[in-house]
């Protein structure tokens, strides 16, 4: 029997995604983690991918004007070649990017709400994605701005996007990762990696509308209410968490994060070893 979701969980999980979405840390790992140790249940991947249209919104209003301009631009490269400039490239690179995410995420959208919210999985996740990112660190060289973007970062980008769809690994983180792989400057890869979020995250989060009121595999029914409350807190958080995250990355590291994401997984095996929570 499907247990209901109380009005303190969809509160508390509503910041939780706010706060998590952006950073390199894996918000659907916080949301799994969260659930588990505090209310001892599992609020769904259901219930994470609805919440996230709330921070998509506020990076819709957060890039309102790159992406209007982006947009407009792709249009208009659509009916004059002479107007295809960057712009329109940066159009085509994120539809580009959002194919990978969208072909694999239907497909194992079965496994994503169950065997993929293994609490052992998170955990093994969090701590192996943050090598990923030393290396991602160490290896970059960081010398590109995002005007220099080219289709093959766009695809490399888009196919790390796939990833995310493992609770621990981290969108941003992913995606950020790859585009340090390929030479972007940190900022220009955190902001690549958002507009191209967009469209999955949308997506998938309009998928997923029906069945976070009946949950299909795990997870908390939620009210109408409480998804509305959950996602605009989640908005309000996610619009803040944008802005102080690309001022950070431009003066700091993905270090900070990974050495967090390590210390979490550590935390989360021992829980589990222990029998405090259940996997």
């Amino acid at each position: 029997m499907t247990e209901t979701m109380t009005w303190l969980q969809a509160i508390v999980l509503g910041a939780v995604q706010g706060l998590t979405e952006f950073l390199p840390i894996s918000s659907s790992a916080h949301l799994r983690i969260i659930s588990e140790i505090w209310f001892g249940d599992d609020a769904g991947a259901s219930f994470t991918a609805v919440t996230q249209l709330g921070t998509e919104l506020a990076v819709l209003i957060f890039f309102a004007k790159d992406i209007w301009r982006i947009v407009g631009a792709w249009f208009a490269g659509l009916r004059d070649r002479t107007r295809r400039g960057l712009d329109y490239r940066l159009g085509w690179y994120v539809i580009l990017a959002t194919i990978p995410i969208g072909v694999l995420g239907f497909v194992f959208k079965d496994q994503i709400r169950t065997a993929g919210r293994n609490l052992w999985l998170v955990a093994i996740m969090l701590i192996l994605f943050s090598f990923v990112f030393l290396a991602a660190e160490y290896v970059g060289t960081r010398e590109r701005p995002l005007e220099k973007i080219t289709r093959r970062d766009a695809l490399v980008m888009g196919a790390a996007q796939c990833l995310a769809l493992i609770p621990g690994v981290s969108r941003s983180g992913a995606t950020a990762s790859a585009g340090l792989f390929v030479g972007l400057e940190r900022e220009a890869a955190f902001r690549f990696s958002f507009l191209i979020a967009i469209p999955a995250v949308l997506a998938s989060g309009l998928f997923s509308l029906k069945d976070v009121f009946e949950p299909a595999g795990e997870g908390l029914a939620a009210s109408g209410p409480q998804i509305a409350v959950a996602t605009l807190i989640a908005f309000v958080l996610g619009y803040v968490s944008i802005a102080w995250l690309l001022k950070f990355v431009s003066h700091h590291s993905m270090v900070w994060f990974a050495t967090y994401r390590v210390a979490l997984g550590l935390l989360v095996i021992v829980l589990l070893q222990v029998g405090a929570i259940a996997a």
